[in-house]
């Protein structure tokens, strides 16, 4: 559905009301077209850590022009700063130093990228409230730059730092447009650097559940692109819209009830007989039955924790335990911001969804132990038809109450889990990564 206000608002006359005024100013996002160069301008790399020469690393990789001074008058595309070497409260103040001159320097829709030591890695009690600190500095970063701009925390573990191309990357590109004040964890582990960046996925398979349409649609669109070859899920009744979406990208389908009983056996049989097993599975697959709980029948609640939660651990089930999943497979789950703050009227669908962080942080162990990952997203106010029949008032409130000012799109949540699913982000396991344009709710 089209964001009428954000047109508006990008018009002459909008621009000029809605700085008059102190409205909400919904800058258009800078989003991922193929051949793209990865990130929008010069890249301003600081700060002395032990991660900084991998960053340049990953720069010079890219093809990126990486800057270690300051150039007068040039505007940068990104900022990154290497806080790894902060030890204590008093080194903070290397943050105003290095970001305080270039704050205004930084291009529309520019990238803030902070790195850290994670705080639980910290032997000194000093050095781990320092870098627990960087969260709050982040956070308002991404709320005061503005203009499209985002900013994260990637905490890296030592020993992790070859680990972080595929992360930087991701977070440097248009691809994590809608993705903003998150914090990333990576940790030590064997990364295979993809042959080709453009399709890290070639040779793969990966499941998409819930595939049919809307955000569902998007993943199966966007693993496609990356290369994977992609297995389309949903229930009969979506079987035509489904098989329009498997012609398209190239993919197949199975249309299949994931909450009968015999459908996790169906489902692990199939992807053993036709592909071999699977590399990428995401859980996709969601439903809504929205009521106080006052006023739930106990079809509405059971309905949804089957479908959201409890038919995707039975999955994991015969995924593990029939290795089906193969050696270095992800899993991934959509959870919801929801799942965070919880929303008036929907206990049923809270509860499904904090769950489903739950499974990611429960089952990162068993992943890690077989060279795979298990992560999460986490959509705020997303365009899609579901979202297009909200009264007017919510609508706008969901749109409006974050950093950009507008909703996001199928294809954020889509970026953002095919960064997960890249094969050099085996370091990044066990995180759940909000795609809500650093919504306000649960912040």
């Amino acid at each position: 559905m089209a964001d009428r206000y954000q047109q508006f608002a990008s018009s002459r006359v909008g621009r000029q009301l809605v700085r008059r005024l102190g409205l909400p100013n919904p800058v258009p996002l800078r989003r991922y077209r193929p051949g793209d160069p990865l990130v929008a301008g010069p890249v301003l790399v600081a700060g002395g850590g032990r991660v900084a020469d991998a960053v340049l690393g990953v720069l010079k990789s890219a093809q990126v022009d990486a800057k270690t001074t300051v150039d007068e008058g040039t505007r940068y595309g990104a900022l990154v700063f290497d806080a790894t070497s902060i030890t204590d409260s008093s080194g903070l103040r290397s943050l105003y130093d290095f970001f305080h001159p270039v704050a205004r320097r930084l291009v529309t829709c520019g990238r803030v990228i902070v790195i850290g030591t994670p705080p639980e890695d910290c032997t000194d009690i000093r050095e781990a409230t320092a870098q627990r600190a960087l969260e709050g500095f982040v956070r308002t970063v991404g709320k005061e730059f503005r203009r499209g701009a985002t900013a994260q925390l990637v905490y890296v573990s030592a020993g992790a730092e070859g680990g972080i191309e595929s992360t930087v990357r991701f977070l440097l590109s248009a691809k994590s447009a809608y993705v903003s004040g998150q914090v990333v964890r990576i940790g030590p582990a064997e990364v295979t650097t993809p042959a080709d960046w453009a399709h890290p996925l070639a040779g793969r398979v990966a499941l998409v559940t819930g595939a049919s349409r809307g955000i569902g649609e998007a993943i199966a669109e966007v693993l496609a692109r990356d290369g994977a070859h992609v297995v389309c899920l949903d229930i009969p009744a979506q079987g035509q819209d489904l098989s329009a979406v498997a012609n398209r990208i190239g993919g197949s389908t199975v249309q299949l009830d994931i909450t009968a009983e015999d459908a996790p056996g169906k489902l692990g049989e199939y992807l053993k007989e036709r592909h071999g097993g699977v590399d990428v599975v995401v859980h996709n697959a969601g439903i809504t039955r929205d009521k106080t709980l006052a006023k739930m029948s106990e079809q509405q609640w059971d309905s949804v924790l089957n479908v959201n939660l409890s038919a995707q651990e039975r999955i994991n089930d015969v995924l593990l335990g029939a290795e089906v999943l193969r050696p270095g497979g992800r899993l991934i789950g959509v959870s919801s911001i929801a799942g965070i703050a919880g929303n008036m009227g929907q206990a049923n669908y809270a509860t499904s969804k904090a769950g489903v962080i739950g499974m990611v942080r429960s089952l990162a162990p068993t992943l890690a132990a077989r060279g795979g990952t298990i992560n999460a997203v986490a959509p705020g106010f997303i365009e899609t038809r579901m979202t297009a029949v909200v009264p007017l008032f919510v609508r706008e409130a969901g749109r409006r109450m974050n950093s950009m000012a507008q909703g996001g799109l199928p294809v954020d949540v889509a970026e953002t889990i095919a960064w997960f699913a890249n094969p050099g982000s085996t370091g990044v396991n066990g995180n759940v990564v909000r795609v809500c344009g650093q919504s306000l709710l649960g912040a």
